[in-house]
């Protein structure tokens, strides 16, 4: 109903859903981008037109677990875990096995392997769209002399896969957050030894690079479910460095312009959490995969304003009393007791991330509802909304 009153997304104010003792702030935009769909329909299909044949994912589809363990009771196997530890040995496959790469893409280093295996890999290809615009823009950067500077988590599926793009045609260095771009900044300025560097940035750059050489022209790209303003806040640091460095007037020889790598469904994802935050609300309900990077990023915007609980779907409210809940810097799960308040009326701020299928969305609304007795039912607060 939104997208359709809001063709041009001008408004990312969220949805409120009055149920009399409990409202519902409703992020308007939230869960699938068309890159996960496009990867979880073509799973399928895979599944439908390869009855008689074994089917493996690279790793997980997507970082939801709810949609893996449906993939997986379907028959599909995992070769490896998201941070490329191996389930099934490689010498395993036959050339007749089905392999689906995941939305996030994956290195050329494995596609080879596959195609000397013998096994077919295009068919199923669920790369998303936006990340290989990613990879383009990785080569275009290297066609003009630019070394490549990877905004993303270096273990990451997509940061790892993006990574071997961009290194096959250029110099390539993986940054983590602008803690590391600041100390990339020190080698930039040519005050670090290239001895630092290599021990410094170990694992994140590729081979044969030389900070001396290699950090004169610079370009930022970015795993694309990173938060995007601290993206664009990397690529205007380095920007301003070059600017000190070589001067305004020599700016375009050393520095690329590459703000259009930023993925439109994780930004809006992300400015309708910035437009949550406006609200005056008790707590924050963030759903999603514990290993997905976007929602992580939606869970720190959140825990900036509210208390804010990561959860993977509705199993983990356990009781009105009862939470049990991801925090995503011990990187644990832990418990909370009493997490709904006792007022008059508890304000729930609710979204979810680019990887979490709207069904979990629904079934938490509802799961709540069940701890109040609501003036208005689900039907006759849709109605309202859609009358508004």
């Amino acid at each position: 109903m939104r997208r359709l009153k809001d063709l041009r997304k001008q408004d990312f104010a969220p949805t409120i859903l009055d149920f009399g003792p409990v409202r519902f702030y409703l992020a308007r935009h939230f869960g699938f981008c068309y890159g996960v769909e496009n990867a979880i329909e073509i799973s399928y299909k895979a599944l439908e037109d390869n009855e008689d044949k074994r089917v493996f994912l690279l790793s997980q589809m997507i970082h939801n677990q709810e949609v893996n363990d449906d993939l997986q009771s379907r028959g599909i196997k995992f070769i490896m875990d998201t941070d490329g530890t191996q389930f099934i040995p490689w010498d395993e496959l036959r050339p007749d096995d089905i392999v689906i790469i995941p939305a996030f893409g994956t290195t050329l280093e494995i596609e080879q392997l596959l195609s000397e295996k013998g096994v077919e890999v295009q068919q199923y290809n669920t790369t998303c769209p936006f990340v290989e615009k990613v990879w383009n823009r990785s080569q275009k950067l290297a066609n003009d002399s630019f070394t490549i500077i990877i905004h993303g988590k270096p273990k990451h599926e997509e940061t790892r896969a993006t990574f071997s793009h961009s290194a096959k045609f250029g110099p390539s260095v993986i940054v983590r957050d602008m803690k590391e771009a600041i100390r990339l900044a020190y080698y930039i300025s040519g005050m670090g030894s290239a001895d630092e560097f290599y021990q410094e940035f170990a694992g994140k750059y590729s081979v044969g690079f030389s900070p001396e050489r290699d950090l004169r022209r610079i370009g930022v790209v970015n795993q694309t479910t990173m938060l995007a303003t601290e993206t664009q806040a990397i690529a205007d640091y380095f920007k301003k460095l070059m600017v000190e460095r070589y001067g305004v007037e020599n700016l375009g020889d050393h520095f690329a312009d590459t703000r259009d790598t930023l993925c439109y469904a994780t930004n809006d994802n992300q400015e309708a959490t910035y437009k949550l935050l406006d609200v005056e609300a008790d707590l924050a309900i963030v759903v999603g995969g514990y290993n997905s990077s976007n929602t992580s990023h939606i869970v720190e915007l959140c825990e900036s304003k509210f208390p804010t609980f990561f959860i993977n779907s509705a199993r983990e409210i356990v009781a009105p009393d009862e939470i049990r809940h991801y925090n995503i810097h011990e990187k644990q799960k832990q418990t909370t007791r009493d997490f709904l308040p006792e007022t008059n009326v508890v304000k729930i701020v609710l979204t979810s991330g680019a990887s979490c299928p709207d069904t979990l969305v629904d079934n938490v609304i509802l799961r709540i509802l069940e701890f109040y007795d609501p003036s208005k039912a689900v039907d006759q607060v849709l109605l309202e909304i859609g009358a508004n």
